[in-house]
């Protein structure tokens, strides 16, 4: 996984905006179930009212809202508000002080409320707790049960006071309505304050009782009973309620929308920063395994299977181009989700955060079960596609050879192994995966079902309110849904991870054939060609396949090399341009050893048709200004002449603009080998090398080339590498190789006459009277 997060950090400015933006998103995220909790709260149950202290209150209900505040608590309350006619208007708005105070001033608010409505049996308790209520009736003979029975309108009468009771509908714990007979306790109590019946010893004393109530109701009930108080104070002060009410819940939803927006418009800059980042990484890569490709030698080539190559430039650095997109898409915004998703629970101050935990300790084991069981076979998966690639490859290539010997089943077979061995990993993966995602579900409806059942005991408490256990809850599924996120990530990171290996093997491998650091510069290249007992065996190989190869190759001469076939011929002619380097001696161009040499320097030199004539998708003109990209038309169309085919070329209506499909299969094998050495004669170089180029040719057109390339080569070096006798019995020199040895050098007429090896593939090709027309002719030289 590193070597995908170093791709990644190359392009460090988008990641650090795409996590800024991320940061954006979470903020967001978060913040909606908090809008949800306070329309829930604050908009439906507290009808938008958010403070316990009323925004107006009338200048009574100032006054008694004072009675059981301490001298602090008073001073606190008093420059929360200034006059205004004959209300009181609050005029102190920060949310932090009204947070303060809504904590502060709860305690006597409360009290308020309580006294503002007594039911009439309280009210005679703590009436007749006072002693001087007992001595009012006491002349009267009556005692504490006589005065309980006592109406109202008695009491006022024997106390001269003018208290009137009320009808208030109250609710028991178990939801049941029912209507009691009240009586605002404050005109008595503020009477009796002023009289100084009333002590701050018994006001605290009160305070106390109350606070002992409020312990085992919760914070959050006594905050709404708070609110419910300055409700009833703004509905007496004149202010509309339900338009309050209207207000607060429509500006939380256009709050709500323009967040919505908001992240809308920060996923889209992440997903287009993030897929901006993946195209280039696998721009990046595939740039460097094909350049790293082409400096291979062909050991290099040897080690890895053209399928594999194609797979591991393909298929392997698309899947770390997508893990690496939704790696900032998705992995990277997890762990910002999830730690921004703890710190709301922990503000919630709900006591449930262990079951938060306890999803994340399920859902780490359930992860961590599939990674142990799967990651083995991630790591067999790329080879199972290598496989695949590779029989798909031999079929499509090798086609006419399979039907021509009727092979079809064979090859269906063959395919039929490599598809059977990868659909059995990928089921195997795919099957165990697939049991993440319910399991997942189950641990996220699990959790949920958890947090209500905790949270409703919590809520009957008044320890909670209703929208806070709503914004638990999403947080919940948002913190489980950042390691859910972490999980599916980590169904595409293994394979992922094997694939940025399996790049980076190439890219890591060196290709053996090296430019020297200190090339020796050659001004003006002749091209005399030696081989100095150059000895060469391929790697991993016992025996050598070229064994103290010895010769020389003049410029304007005919060098010619022909054997039986697997002698080692194309071995031979491959060493020149360095595509595999000599185990031991040297090749030299006009003394110069080709190692010491700039591969490029070497290379224009050389002029190289290839056993397998291979051409480009383009045009005719482009395969052949590919040695020599500036060459004129002039130029290409004397190389056609000589490579005799402006024939075919002629008779096509674009003539050189004619289109090449890939690999040349819109032209015959002839014309496709006419091509590759007019490719070759079109570069001008000083050495020529054709290796078996001329096989497909017929007999005729076969010497009419040679005879216009003889022509045009008259200062070159000419190496021809042949089957055919009729091909290099013109030759200046031929070399007779067998088992990777040269065991005949000379001229045709020579050889006939001293190399054995020579005589017999002459037999195999020629007629006796052939053969001793030609000993004659040297004979006669």
């Amino acid at each position: 996984m590193l070597k995908i997060f170093k791709q990644i950090a190359k392009y460090w400015p988008f990641v650090i905006i795409i996590f800024i933006l991320l940061i954006a998103q979470a903020y967001g995220d978060l913040a909606l179930p908090q809008y949800t909790s306070d329309i829930i709260d604050s908009g439906i149950q507290n009808k938008g009212v958010t403070h316990i202290l009323p925004e107006k209150i009338e200048s009574e209900e100032y006054e008694y809202a004072k009675l059981f505040m301490n001298k602090d608590e008073v001073e606190s309350f008093e420059k929360a508000y200034e006059k205004d006619g004959d209300l009181y208007k609050r005029t102190e708005n920060s949310k932090s002080e009204l947070d303060k105070l809504d904590k502060d001033l709860v305690m006597p608010i409360i009290i308020d409320l309580q006294m503002e409505a007594m039911d009439i049996d309280t009210f005679k308790k703590i009436l007749w707790s006072n002693e001087q209520t007992q001595a009012a009736f006491a002349a009267n003979n009556i005692d504490e049960k006589t005065f309980m029975a006592l109406s109202l309108d008695d009491i006022n009468k024997a106390l001269q006071m003018d208290l009137k009771s009320f009808e208030k509908e109250v609710e028991d714990a178990d939801g049941n309505k029912s209507k009691k007979e009240c009586i605002d306790m404050r005109p008595i109590l503020a009477a009796m304050i002023s009289s100084g019946n009333v002590t701050d010893e018994m006001n605290n004393e009160t305070r106390n009782t109350f606070k002992k109530m409020s312990d085992t109701i919760g914070d959050s009930t006594l905050k709404s009973m708070g609110i419910s108080w300055a409700i009833e104070r703004e509905k007496e002060a004149g202010i509309d309620i339900d338009k309050k009410q209207k207000d607060y819940l429509l500006s939380s939803c256009f709050k709500m929308i323009a967040m919505a927006l908001m992240i809308a418009v920060i996923v889209i800059l992440v997903s287009y920063f993030a897929a901006i980042v993946g195209g280039r990484i696998g721009r990046d890569l595939r740039e460097q395994v094909f350049a790293k490709v082409l400096s291979f030698s062909g050991c290099e080539m040897d080690k890895f299977s053209t399928a594999s190559l194609i797979t591991r430039n393909t298929n392997d650095i698309q899947q770390v181009q997508m893990v690496s997109t939704l790696f900032l898409r998705m992995l990277l915004y997890a762990p910002i989700l999830g730690i921004g998703g703890v710190i709301k629970v922990y503000k919630t101050s709900s006591g449930m955060g262990w079951t938060i935990g306890l999803a994340v300790i399920v859902v780490l084991i359930i992860v961590g079960t599939l990674m142990i069981t799967t990651l083995p076979k991630f790591k067999i998966l790329q080879t199972r596609v290598d496989d695949v690639n590779l029989a798909a490859r031999e079929n499509l290539t090798g086609i006419s050879v399979i039907r021509a010997f009727g092979r079809e089943k064979k090859s269906e077979e063959k395919f039929d192994i490599a598809n059977v061995n990868l659909t059995k990993t990928q089921l195997f993966v795919n099957r165990a995966m697939s049991i993440m995602m319910p399991a997942m579900m189950f641990t996220m409806y699990g959790i949920n079902i958890l947090i209500i059942w905790v949270a409703s005991h919590k809520i009957d408490d008044g320890i909670l309110q209703v929208g806070t256990m709503t914004a638990f809850m999403t947080y919940a599924i948002q913190i489980i849904m950042s390691f859910l996120m972490i999980s599916i990530m980590s169904i595409m990171l293994p394979r992922a991870g094997v694939a940025a290996g399996r790049i980076d093997e190439v890219l890591k491998t060196d290709s053996s054939i090296l430019n020297p650091e200190n090339a020796k510069v050659v001004d003006e290249v002749k091209g005399v060609l030696e081989f100095k007992d150059v000895h060469f065996h391929y790697p991993h190989a016992n025996e050598d396949v070229l064994d103290g190869i010895s010769f020389v190759a003049n410029p304007g001469q005919t060098t010619a090399i022909i054997g039986s076939t697997g002698c080692g011929k194309s071995t031979m002619v491959n060493l020149i341009p360095r595509l595999y380097d000599v185990t031991s001696g040297a090749i030299t161009i006009d003394g110069i050893d080709v190692k010491d040499m700039n591969l490029k320097k070497l290379r224009d030199e050389i002029g190289f048709v290839p056993q397998k004539a291979v051409l480009f998708s383009g045009t005719i003109a482009s395969n052949l200004r590919f040695g020599k990209r500036d060459a004129t038309i002039e130029e290409i169309t004397n190389a056609a002449e000589i490579a005799q085919a402006t024939e075919f070329i002629d008779a096509k209506e674009d003539k050189y603009e004619s289109s090449i499909a890939q690999g040349g299969s819109n032209v015959s094998g002839g014309q496709k080998q006419r091509l590759s050495i007019a490719r070759a004669i079109a570069k001008n170089p000083k050495i020529y090398v054709f290796d078996d180029s001329f096989s497909a040719l017929d007999m005729k057109t076969d010497v009419v080339l040679r005879r216009e390339l003889a022509k045009k080569s008259k200062d070159s070096t000419v190496i021809i590498v042949a089957q055919r006798i009729s091909t290099i019995m013109k030759a200046d020199q031929i070399l007779v190789l067998d088992d990777g040895k040269i065991v005949g050098k000379g001229t045709h007429s020579e050889l006939l006459t001293n190399c054995e090896e020579y005589m017999e593939i002459a037999k195999s090709q020629l007629s006796e009277k052939e053969i001793e027309d030609s000993i004659k002719e040297g004979g006669n030289k």
